[in-house]
This record gives structure tokens, C-alpha cells and sequence, in this order.
């Protein structure tokens, strides 16, 4: 029989599936990505947009390492469904804070941000006294207390706090490539931060149809709060094409791959690489999601330049997660969406003084010709190794 210690790890006969409270949890993230809109719409300027990559950041690292400890841990026993149940009330407080975590609402964010964490890292580190595991809960807990400081200290000191929320992040984000090193212990063992593939293949897919859904509810309301003219039809309609294009392009053909390429790579390398890919092609949903609340509502008036950036901004920065991706899998590049993003940038540029509905439409139609001339690419490949074979 298990120790009670080793009840709390993730065995290997264990269902490789979401559990439904990560589900739940998920539940947290559709606030915070719709809070995160919000706040970027609110200040569409290079610092405001700034200001929303930093809180996204922040948001994303809850949810990755939220994932990660239920890779590591099983989420059937009560303790860390606790810790999801916990984590999902933390994301939450983030996601309500967002607006004002800035201003007023800052000790909220930093302090359910900081809580998640440690948390997390005293319970298991708790559960597992006298297990070898329990040293890899240790090191993680003992950066998220380091980092905590500069979150913490930054929530009540506003003029310093955007400085230190950065320290307090970057400290979070170079944890698991360096394997959570301490003084006298040393880094983990990447025996012990092995990922199952399957099991984050499937996160990463669900969070990102969470991502996609925050787009297609922003497009679904703008829309419902117009005239539905034609004009606002017609762009809604490119919006929900656009939203389609990026979910394929997603799943085609990494879908399939991506589980095999964590379980071949190392924990702390391709592990947390797709963690940080993952993060920009969610900041380019956002950011299509908030260009599509401009021409929605907007689609026949000529946009001032900030906005025009913003419809071309979120296809560009998911295509170059995407790139990025296909990258790290498969240690080459996809030139249909490598060729796309200068096209994409040039084809936002060449609409700049047209109405926004002709922005929206020369993005979804650059998105459109690299779907289908990756698709094309991947039907010639299967083409290949079956006439080798």
C-alpha cells in the first residue's frame, strides 16, 4: 500500500484527462482574459498596453503553475483539490482586481497572486515530510517566497510598484528553467520535474479554447449592442472566421504533437518554453479580442493608428507564438506562417487609412492564406513518407 505521502503524487496508472476542477478553475481564466480586454481597451497606448502584458503575465503564471502542480500531484485527493478550489477563488480575486490592480486594487492582486503560490508550496511541501518529493515542493515554495517580497512590497508602494511586480514576476518565470536552484541543495533533478505530455497537451488546448471563447463572446456582444448593419455583419462574421483560423492553426498540426515533444524533452526546457509560447499567442487573442470591440463597433469609420495596430497586433503575436512553437517541436520552422508575418504586418500597414472592416478583412484574409497553404504543406508531407513506405 501507498504511503500517505506517495498518495499525493500523480501515479503513473492515473487518468491522463483534465479533472473537474481544473475545469473549474479554467472557469477563473475567462474572467481575468475578459478583465484583461477591458483594461486594454481602456488604454490603447503603448503604456497602457505595457501595463496589460504585465497583469496577463501575472494571470498566466497562475494558471501554468496551476497546471503544474496537477501534472505533478493528483487531483483526486482532497488535499490538492483544495488547493484547486483555493486557486480558483485566487485567480478570481486577480481577475476582479485587474481594472485598478494598478491603482486602488493592487494589495488584492498581489495578494491573492502571492497567496496561489505559497499556498500551494506549504501544503505540499507539508503532505509530502519525509518523501524525496517533498524537496521539490520546497524549492519551488522557497522562490515564491523570495518573489512575494517585490509583490507584496510593490502592492503598498504604488510609485515603485510596477518595477517590482516586474522583479517579482521575473523571479517566478526563470524558476523552472533553473530548476528552482536554493543555496546547499542545489537545483531539482530533472527526474524530478518530469511532465506527462498528454495530460499538458490537453490543458494547453482547453485554455486555449477558453481564449478563443473570451473572442467570440467580446465579438458576440459588441455585435448584439449594434444596429447588426451590414457593415457590423459583415465584420462580426470575419471576427468569428478569424477566431476559427486561429483555433485551426493551433491544433494543425501540433495538436498531435506536442504531447510526445514534452514527454521526449526536459521539464525545465521544452516544459516551460511552451509555457512561455503559449502566454504570447493568449496575449494575441486578447489583443484580436479588443480589435474586434473597435470594428465591430466601428466598421466603417477610418481608424486612428493605435487601433489600426491593435486588429493587426493580435493575428501578428499569434502567429509568432505559433512559429515559435512549431519551433521548439519540431526544430524547424512553418514558412506558411513564418512568410505570414511579415504579409500580416504589410497588409495592416497597406489598410491603415480604410475603414476598420477593411483592417479586419485583410488580416482574416492573410490568416485565411496561410491556413491553407499549411494545410496544403502537411497533405504533401503525408503524401511523401507514404509513397517512402
Amino acid at each position: 500500500m501507498a504511503s500517505r505521502p506517495e498518495r499525493l503524487l500523480r501515479g503513473s496508472d492515473a487518468p491522463l484527462s483534465a479533472s473537474f476542477l481544473e475545469l473549474f478553475f479554467d472557469l477563473a481564466f475567462v474572467l481575468a482574459l475578459s478583465q484583461l480586454a477591458h483594461h486594454l481597451l481602456a488604454d490603447l497606448t503603448p503604456v497602457g498596453a505595457s501595463r496589460t502584458a504585465l497583469l496577463l503575465a501575472a494571470v498566466w503564471w497562475l494558471w501554468v503553475t496551476t497546471t503544474w502542480s496537477t501534472d505533478w500531484y493528483d487531483p483526486e485527493t482532497p488535499a490538492i483539490r483544495i488547493l484547486l478550489v483555493a486557486a480558483t477563488l485566487g485567480a478570481l480575486l486577480a481577475g476582479v482586481a485587474v481594472p485598478e490592480a494598478l491603482d486602488g486594487r493592487g494589495p488584492l492582486f498581489a495578494g491573492a497572486y502571492v497567496a496561489v503560490h505559497v499556498a500551494r508550496g506549504v501544503i505540499t511541501g507539508f503532505a509530502l515530510r519525509g518523501h524525496p518529493r517533498q524537496g521539490r515542493a520546497l524549492r519551488v515554495l522557497s522562490w515564491f517566497c523570495v518573489s512575494a517580497v517585490p509583490w507584496l512590497v510593490g502592492a503598498f508602494v504604488p510609485s515603485w510598484r510596477i518595477p517590482l511586480w516586474m522583479l517579482g514576476l521575473a523571479i517566478d518565470v526563470v524558476g523552472p528553467p533553473l530548476g528552482w536552484p536554493i543555496p546547499r541543495f542545489g537545483r531539482a533533478r530533472q527526474k524530478e520535474l518530469r511532465l506527462t505530455g498528454q495530460h499538458f497537451a490537453e490543458r494547453y488546448q482547453q485554455v486555449m479554447i477558453v481564449a478563443l471563447g473570451e473572442l467570440i463572446l467580446v465579438a458576440g456582444l459588441a455585435y448584439s449592442g449594434t444596429r447588426t448593419s451590414l457593415p457590423q455583419t459583415v465584420t462580426f462574421l470575419l471576427i468569428f472566421a478569424t477566431a476559427v483560423l486561429i483555433g485551426l492553426l493551433y491544433v494543425t498540426p501540433a495538436g498531435s504533437f506536442l504531447g510526445p515533444a514534452i514527454e521526449r524533452g526536459t521539464p525545465s526546457g521544452l516544459g516551460a518554453t511552451t509555457g512561455y509560447l503559449h502566454l504570447l499567442m493568449i496575449a494575441g487573442v486578447v489583443s484580436t479580442a479588443v480589435g474586434a470591440e473597435l470594428a465591430i463597433a466601428h466598421p466603417t469609420e477610418t481608424g486612428d493608428l493605435t487601433a489600426v495596430a491593435v486588429i493587426g497586433a493580435g493575428p501578428t503575436l499569434f502567429l509568432a507564438g505559433r512559429i515559435l512553437l512549431s519551433m521548439a517541436i519540431y526544430r524547424r520552422f512553418s514558412w506558411p506562417r513564418l512568410a505570414g508575418l511579415p504579409v500580416m504586418v504589410a497588409a495592416t500597414g497597406a489598410t491603415r487609412m480604410m475603414p476598420l472592416l477593411a483592417v479586419t478583412a485583410a488580416t482574416t484574409a492573410v490568416l485565411f492564406v496561410v491556413a491553407v497553404v499549411d494545410h496544403a504543406g502537411l497533405l504533401a508531407s503525408r503524401r511523401v513518407r507514404r509513397s517512402a513506405l
